[in-house]
């Protein structure tokens, strides 16, 4: 094991990385982000050159390429070894060879990517979120020096098999089974709706035991072990959503996560990728209400800008009015958790809050543009499809209102 960084972060508490200076500028200009609040002065310089990296990379090589994949229903494995180098991948963990960067760093990292694609952030969050952090906090010593360096370099991909088919809202209700035969379990059943699914190399895959739920690491080509893509999706395009099949696998007891403890270790990776999701959403956000901007101020009708016109200035006020209260939302959120006072609760406000906000920019974007709104010439119409998925994952809109009822009132609505 190496506790070296890796990435142009290693040396970001010395400051000795500099930001990028060739950024891709689209027609409609360079993305200089949105601060109304001066969030900026509420960053350290650290939280600043992650952000702003990550920024300059989503500029140079994300943005030129990201309709086209987008058009294909393709995912850009292109960008894996620049995703890489930045060290994004796993970077709030520490040890083998991982940034340890802080949430609120981690969390502007997100933000950033979701504003070139929902489905970039996507596979970061899983890849970091979900297989990483699972590994990193209930694997075995083993487990981790042998998959963490390689997922971390971008060498290997990893999911995370907790959905499916008939259980969403409730992982509980698994039938996904995992039973001893000997020195080695035998573990069938169906994952559903699975980023990265056919292209990782290895599974963390949930499953009933006889103690309650269990986590296994199953590998690419583990004989009775397949996964296939989900076609037909309009949301997502540009990242890869797979069904795993588990067909009578046999494992060593070797590839159990001998730390994890229940549900609440696969709920406690949820909280991770959720806390991503709640930064993520407001770079989308972020794009499409900036796209309305320049869109409004250039846009003559009736001998005027539109963005002259109440009613625009209304949709334009409640974009950034939601944009700043999500800004201002996540930067606490970021800071309790880098204190270790983060709640799970608390991560769920965010996630509901700032997805909503974030979809309802998307929609009213794609009005402020008109028909013009519907073209992939603007990445309105495609941030709108991706967050009608992320409205869905990771606890849907829904699940997240009742978890802050149950918390503010002591009494549970989503249970007989």
């Amino acid at each position: 094991m190496t506790d070296m960084p890796m990435g142009p972060f290693r040396d970001v508490t010395h400051g000795a990385t500099q930001v990028p200076d060739d950024h891709y500028a689209s027609r409609m200009g360079a993305f200089t982000g949105v601060d109304y609040f001066d969030m900026d002065s509420l960053l350290t310089d650290e939280e600043r050159l992650v952000r702003d990296t990550v920024r300059a990379f989503v500029d140079s090589e994300v943005m030129p390429i990201i309709e086209q994949a987008n058009r294909e229903g393709r995912f850009p494995r292109e960008l894996l070894p620049g995703l890489a180098e930045l060290g994004v991948l796993g970077a709030n963990l520490t040890g083998y060879g991982l940034p340890g960067l802080g949430a609120v760093a981690c969390g502007l990292v997100m933000q950033e990517l979701e504003r070139g694609d929902s489905a970039l952030r996507s596979f970061v969050s899983v890849q970091g979120a979900l297989t990483m952090y699972a590994i990193h906090r209930f694997g075995s010593d083993e487990q981790k020096e042998r998959w963490l360096p390689p997922l971390g370099r971008g060498e290997a991909i990893g999911c995370f098999g907790l959905t499916e088919p008939d259980f969403g809202s409730n992982p509980g209700g698994m039938l996904t089974r995992a039973t001893r035969d000997g020195e080695d379990w035998i573990v069938s059943g169906t994952k559903r709706w699975i980023t990265s699914g056919s292209i990782a190399d290895v599974a963390v895959v949930w499953a009933r035991v006889d103690e309650g739920i269990g986590g296994f690491l199953v590998e690419r080509g583990t004989p009775g072990f397949t996964a296939t893509d989900m076609p037909g999706k309009w949301s997502l395009r540009a990242s890869v959503t797979s069904e795993l099949y588990l067909a009578d696998v046999r494992l060593p007891d070797s590839a159990r996560l001998p730390l994890a403890e229940g549900l609440k270790s696969p709920l406690a990776c949820l909280t991770q990728a959720r806390y991503g999701i709640s930064w993520g959403v407001i770079g989308a956000a972020m794009a499409c209400y900036d796209t309305a901007l320049q869109y409004a101020t250039t846009r003559v009708q009736f001998d005027r800008p539109i963005a002259g016109y109440q009613l625009v200035q209304a949709k334009l006020a409640e974009m950034v009015t939601g944009i700043t209260t999500s800004q201002l939302l996540a930067l606490q959120l970021g800071r309790l958790k880098d204190r270790g006072e983060m709640r799970p609760q608390q991560v769920s406000m965010a996630k509901r809050h700032n997805v909503a906000h974030a979809l309802w920019t998307a929609r009213t974007a794609r009005d402020v543009l008109g028909a013009n709104g519907v073209v992939d010439e603007y990445p309105v119409f495609r941030h709108m499809a991706n967050l009608e998925s992320v409205i869905t994952y990771e606890g849907t809109h829904d699940i997240h209102t009742l978890i802050l009822g149950h918390d503010v009132t002591g009494l549970a609505a989503y249970s007989g």
